[in-house]
């Protein structure tokens, strides 16, 4: 079964929210502007579509004119598990720069460690991992 890919859209932040993932992540990188897709409902160097594939998995593009862009309530992004802690502790970090704690990466009262942050494009994070034994 395939899992379900996130794809933003951004308020005209597309280009620099990806190349931010891409750089977190790792990973390798597509961008293709509104003048390559031959869209005129947007400025021609905007990103009609964007593709992060690696570790972690993020797609977007650019709101259209008249398009509502990303805003989240009640949704996270998981990376529960996803990798070593040392990683996740690492793109909790990165992801926190510019962006807001809701809950410090650390461990919790039931044996796990986990934190929240809601990164400087808005996208809400679920990090964690559970304890060796």
């Amino acid at each position: 079964m395939t899992a379900p890919q996130i794809y933003v859209i951004f308020p005209g932040t597309a280009r620099e929210a990806l190349r931010f993932y891409a750089d977190v992540f790792g990973g390798e990188l597509s961008l293709f502007s509104y003048q390559e897709f031959n869209r005129d409902d947007g400025p021609a160097d905007a990103i009609a579509h964007g593709v992060l594939s690696g570790a972690v998995a993020v797609a977007g593009a650019d709101a259209a004119a008249g398009q509502a862009s990303v805003r989240s309530e009640g949704l996270m992004l998981s990376l529960l598990g996803t990798s070593e802690p040392a990683v996740l502790h690492r793109w909790f970090d990165i992801l926190s720069d510019g962006g807001r704690v809701v809950d410090p990466l650390g461990v919790k009262s039931w044996g796990a460690a986990d934190g929240q942050v809601i990164d400087r494009y808005g996208l809400h994070w679920l990090i964690g991992y559970e304890l060796a034994p």
